[in-house]
């Protein structure tokens, strides 16, 4: 039995025996018991309403407090992440983690002058993400396959002379991982310092369980995100999705790509797999090692001298502004960055807005604000899979088709295979590329990141990979899309209990 199989078996045991011990507890005294059940019931009650969450997110979780005898206990086990003191120290010692640029309040002033609009989305988002900042000084490179930006990476690592640290939420044995981790077994051997930070639940079909003493073993620092161990608690949903890589400070790599071989179409698992991604040179790359080093320290807390990764990198010409950025679970971030950027561009467009997204499970908040936007003649346009990745998925996605397209909203759905990339480009002004789906489990739940794009060249290559995404797709017509009625019951079984999922 795997590892994963005993975590389980002993995490079901868990619950069945505080179930067990809970009414047992209730054939000695019974009496007591039920004024126990009533006092926890009133009690889990005034905390949600008082707890700081979405109203769906209270509204599923009084529901659930109503059911009878167990709803309150199922909240007290499962409604609330608490940090232990370890982890709340590491989060008081990140604040020493400043990489802050010299010139981020001028060109924030300067935008401010030209553009209030932009100024108000990045203000905006360096409010809910303390650890972003506004970057000057790289040069970047879009990617619209995960074959090309894979021969890319490549290149880097080769030139590595200082550290490697990849982070990222599946890595799978094959061609792609297989070449990649020759080139970090040499760098290792040559003295290169190289970290590997993946997430356990991520890779648990993908790798063996002992796979980060395999590594350690060639000399890479391997630890996983989130380690599944025999012990029942909420913190296993919230994962780490990220996908990041940089070599030496100087350049960065980010988008939907994983290091599978699905990903780089060399294996076919649901037609063409198409992704997108971005590779960054210069100032901007800063951000990028502090967002993985946030990740390292929380999971590990061993690191104690950060300034030695705060490197110089060289400043590289390039026109426009980065705001590399994070998003995640409270505590660490305080608000749903993914979710607020995505509102605020949506919500200021005035011209089109184009969103790839493998998956469309979205609350009414962002739902509204999507429709509002085509309402009032914005050309929106979302493209999703046709060849789905998970067969309940797409149901739920396409039962949100009727009302988006009630609105003018326009929708496609990528006919060649599973569209996997979560971009997002409007006015040809501003960009989001990264790793944030327009879904619960992105913009609530997991750990996530993107790049925020204003007036980049590149933004001129996004837009084109676009239009050759709505050549190769097929739209959906109102009137000609047919949606059955569990798909519209399952949408709506999803938006109510997605919050807690």
């Amino acid at each position: 039995m795997s590892k994963y199989g005993f975590s389980m078996i002993v995490m079901l045991l868990e619950l069945l025996f505080v179930f067990w011990l809970f009414f047992y507890l209730g054939d000695i005294n019974q009496d007591l018991w039920i004024l126990v059940v009533t006092l926890l019931t009133i009690g889990t009650i005034f905390s949600i309403v008082n707890r700081s969450m979405t109203p769906e997110s209270k509204v599923t979780w009084l529901l659930i407090t109503f059911i009878p005898v167990v709803g309150a206990l199922i909240y007290l086990m499962f409604g609330e992440r608490r940090l232990s003191r370890k982890e709340l120290k590491q989060l008081r010692n990140m604040d020493s983690m400043k990489f802050r640029e010299d010139n981020s309040y001028e060109l924030r002033l300067a935008l401010k002058k030209t553009n209030k609009s932009a100024f108000g989305i990045i203000k905006s988002l360096l409010s809910m993400d303390h650890n972003a900042d506004v970057y000057d000084g790289t040069a970047s490179r879009y990617f619209s396959s995960g074959e090309d930006m894979y021969l890319a990476m490549l290149e880097d690592l080769r030139e590595a002379k200082k550290f490697i640290f990849l982070e990222y939420y599946i890595i799978e044995e094959g061609k792609m991982w297989g070449s990649i981790l020759e080139i970090l077994k040499e760098k290792a051997a040559q003295g290169v310092e190289v970290k590997v930070l993946y997430d356990d639940i991520g890779c648990m079909a993908t790798l063996p369980g002992d796979y980060t003493q395999i590594l350690r073993s060639y000399g890479i620092y391997a630890y996983k995100f989130n380690k599944v161990i025999p012990r029942m608690t909420v913190a296993y949903n919230n994962r780490d999705h990220r996908k990041i890589l940089v070599v030496d400070g100087q350049v960065g790599y980010t988008g939907g790509i994983n290091l599978a071989d699905e990903y780089i179409n060399h294996v076919e698992r649901f037609g063409h797999w198409k992704d997108g991604g971005i590779r960054l040179d210069g100032r901007a790359v800063k951000a990028l090692t502090r967002l993985f080093l946030l990740n390292w320290y929380i999971n590990r807390g061993e690191i104690t001298d950060f300034d030695k990764y705060h490197l110089e990198n060289q400043a590289v010409e390039g026109a426009g502004l980065y705001i590399p950025y994070g998003s995640g679970p409270k505590p660490m971030y305080k608000s749903q960055v993914g979710k607020n950027v995505y509102q605020n561009i949506i919500s200021q467009a005035t011209d089109y807005v184009y969103i790839t997204t493998p998956y469309l499970i979205i609350d009414y908040d962002l739902t509204e604000d999507i429709k509002n936007a085509a309402m009032r003649g914005v050309d929106v346009r979302i493209v999703t899979p046709y060849v789905t990745d998970k067969k309940l998925i797409q149901p739920i996605t396409r039962g949100s088709y009727r009302e988006l397209l009630a609105a003018g909203v326009r929708i496609y759905e990528y006919t060649p295979g599973f569209i996997h990339s979560k971009n997002v480009i409007a006015d040809d002004e501003l960009a989001v590329v990264g790793t944030i789906n327009f879904d619960y489990r992105s913009l609530v739940h997991h750990y996530e990141n993107a790049v925020l794009l204003y007036k980049t060249p590149i933004l001129s290559d996004i837009k084109a990979d676009f239009e050759e995404i709505f050549k190769v797709s097929k739209e959906v017509y109102d009137g000609v899309f047919k949606s059955t009625w569990y798909q519209s019951l399952l949408k709506e079984i999803v938006q109510l209990f997605a919050p807690m999922l």
